[in-house]
């Protein structure tokens, strides 16, 4: 039996196209398959094969500047002089045998012609920039051991680390490797066939990435000698057990570190970086469920020990003026009970608001319903609803003054939602001419401003005037509250119960379940990732770039500016994860029975979830490079990490900042 032959799966496009008489893709590289042609006529499989050649070649001109120096190109140019005289001796009605040879030789020089350029072009698509590659990973992999080295002081008590930044640049070793890593970047530069990104960059941004990248390597060459043996015998304590008790894990530290790694190392396949979304639904359901032992743990099992012994204790007289403590410690319990599954419910109303993904995303949803012209008066009702929900469950730690300021604020949201055409006012027609909304929108970024700038006076006076961790909290949340009007804004009206349910979690889970049940800052802020991330997907989002709402860049905006545009889109792609990481900042740092290093240890900690992934996928994305979905699936994926990876930074690095001077000042 003959082997059947193989085919390249590129070269099918050219040959489906020029079979149906259609032109072939611009930025084809594939060649027409030669068996496909063998029962049309010379004359026709010249003229494939010239019209295949026509297209390879101008996309050899446009891919290479030496395009004239591949074999392919000559080869071409050559067969195609050759096919001229061909066609001239044809049309004179020549049908000897020579013509017949001559043809047949055309043929094959097309053949070879192409199979050349197909080839040189398929290289040229596979080349990467390694150099550049292992270079930006050498400086994530330094930045992300720092983090891990400085797990022993950053969760201590004071939360301090000592980077001995001074002494790395002082040492000997320092200057040495500048002068190796600027001679490797001299050497790869002037031996690079091909053009690098890191060696057209100007001799001064390269001196300061060798010198950064040098820096790092003795800082951790001296951060990694405080944590061997002999400098833990020298500090005189081990790192792992600062108050003499052993390190252990509890069931629920198990169930986040593992939803944690096993999310990392999901993203080394397609489908599951395509199906992202499906990952976190089960780990916050599983979360949930978690949660939901320990609350019956602690109200059932280990409250009924504790309230037998009270019971013995206390004499009969004070049973009646205990009788009220008692109610409020049933009311609460039954309300510790109630939101781990109100909270399940919430996120499974939120799975069928917004399809997302790939194999499901052309089903209708919820949001499709809502914004159907004739269920318009659904969603003013909707979001009437939802802005009324949002500021009773934001104003509560508020000012007056940003009270007022977010009521009119979210009256107008509305008026601006109604001026674009999403919604209705009880007095307006459905078939009323719309408006961009301009003047509505400009409106609320006021009342945006005037919040922000209220919580920002707060913080500034609890930290120079006078150390008040009340005025500090408020000043917290003003800005929090700050920040969610402006994504109600910019959220569209049908995703307004997406915020509101992210709210009323947060309050639910706040008051009873971090709180009650004690959970630490790394629990905590575990938890508020997990949630983050769930809530990323809940608003429609997806690991492809077509799912970016980039209408929200003019929001308020005549025409197109920049600066704004990207600010506002990153907002509302990013909402949910920004509004959870700065709702732990908030909820850490207003808890008045933690510690002071509460807020580093949450900051330290969301960096590190948000490092280790990042840095993973860096890695796997490399060694994919020649995965036939790297551009389709894996490209768009590290896009989203690396902008979470900066906003997350930012985060990290604004609210630490505030929180160091504030201690600083309070000492």
């Amino acid at each position: 039996m003959e082997k059947p032959g193989v085919v390249e799966q590129v070269d099918l496009t050219p040959t489906l196209a020029l079979g149906l008489g259609l032109p072939i893709s611009q930025n084809s590289v594939g060649r027409v398959i030669p068996g496909v042609l063998e029962a049309t006529s010379l004359r026709d499989q010249l003229r494939f094969l010239h019209l295949n050649g026509h297209q390879l070649s101008c996309l050899l001109k446009d891919s290479m500047p030496s395009y004239e120096k591949e074999a392919g190109f000559e080869q071409f140019r050559v067969a195609e002089k050759a096919h001229g005289s061909w066609m001239k001796l044809y049309l004179e009605g020549n049908t000897s045998e020579v013509l017949t040879n001559m043809g047949k030789k055309v043929l094959k020089q097309y053949l070879e012609a192409l199979a050349a350029i197909s080839s040189a072009l398929s290289k040229q698509l596979g080349k990467y920039d390694m150099y550049s590659m292992i270079a930006g990973m050498v400086f994530v992999f330094q930045l992300l051991l720092v983090l891990l080295l400085a797990m022993p002081e950053a969760l201590s008590g004071e939360a301090a680390v000592d980077l001995p930044v001074l002494s790395a640049l002082l040492s000997l070793p320092f200057y040495l490797l500048c002068l190796l890593l600027a001679s490797v970047h001299v050497l790869v530069c002037t031996s690079a066939e091909n053009s690098c990104y890191f060696c057209s960059l100007s001799w001064g941004l390269v001196f300061v990435a060798v010198a950064f990248s040098s820096a790092m390597f003795c800082i951790l060459v001296s951060m990694a000698t405080r944590r061997l043996p002999l400098g833990l015998k020298i500090h005189g304590k081990s790192p792992l057990r600062s108050s003499g008790s052993e390190w252990s894990l509890s069931e629920l530290d198990v169930l986040l570190l593992a939803g944690t790694v096993g999310h990392t190392v999901s993203l080394a396949a397609s489908s599951f970086v395509e199906e992202e979304h499906q990952i976190w639904y089960f780990l916050l359901s599983t979360l949930c469920l978690a949660v939901f032992q320990d609350v019956c743990r602690k109200y059932f099992r280990e409250q009924k020990g504790s309230v037998d012994e009270e019971e013995y204790i206390l004499p009969s007289k004070d049973y009646h003026s205990s009788a009220h403590p008692s109610s409020e410690l049933c009311s609460e319990k039954w309300l510790a009970l109630a939101t781990p599954p109100f909270t399940l419910v919430c996120c499974r109303l939120l799975r069928s608001l917004n399809q997302t993904g790939v194999q499901w995303a052309h089903l209708p949803d919820v949001g499709h319903w809502l914004n159907s012209a004739e269920h318009r008066i659904v969603l003013s009702l909707l979001a009437a609803f939802c802005l009324v929900l949002i500021y009773l469950l934001v104003q509560r730690r508020c000012s007056w003054v940003s009270k007022v300021a977010l009521a009119l604020g979210l009256l107008g949201v509305y008026s601006y939602r109604a001026a674009v055409g999403n919604v209705l006012f009880p007095w307006q027609h459905s078939g009323q001419t719309m408006s961009k909304g301009t003047v509505e929108a400009r409106f609320v970024y006021v009342f945006v401003l005037g919040i922000l700038f209220s919580g920002t006076k707060d913080l500034l006076r609890s930290q120079i005037i006078t150390a008040d961790a009340k005025l500090k909290s408020r000043g917290l949340w003003e800005i929090y509250s700050g920040l969610v009007l402006l994504v109600s804004m910019l959220f569209r009206a049908h995703n307004l119960p997406v915020l509101c349910c992210c709210l009323l979690i947060q309050t639910l889970m706040a008051q009873f379940i971090w709180k009650k049940l004690h959970y630490d800052a790394a629990q905590t802020t575990i938890m508020h990732y997990w949630f983050g991330q769930a809530f990323f997907y809940f608003q429609g989002n997806s690991n492809n770039i077509a799912t970016v709402d980039i209408s929200v860049g003019f929001v308020g905006l005549e025409s197109y500016v920049e600066a704004p545009a990207i600010f506002l889109t990153a907002l509302s792609t990013y909402a949910g994860p920004l509004l959870w990481a700065c709702h732990l900042i908030c909820y850490l740092s207003s808890e008045r029975h933690r510690s002071s290093a509460a807020v580093g240890h949450g900051c330290y900690c969301l960096a590190l979830l948000r490092s280790v992934p990042a840095a993973a996928y860096i890695v796997l994305v490399t060694v994919l490079r020649y995965h036939l979905f790297i551009w389709s699936v894996f490209s768009p994926k590290l896009l989203y990490e690396s902008m979470h990876l900066l906003l997350t930074a930012g985060v990290c690095l604004f609210f630490n900042t505030m929180e160091q001077s504030h201690s600083s000042s309070k000492s």
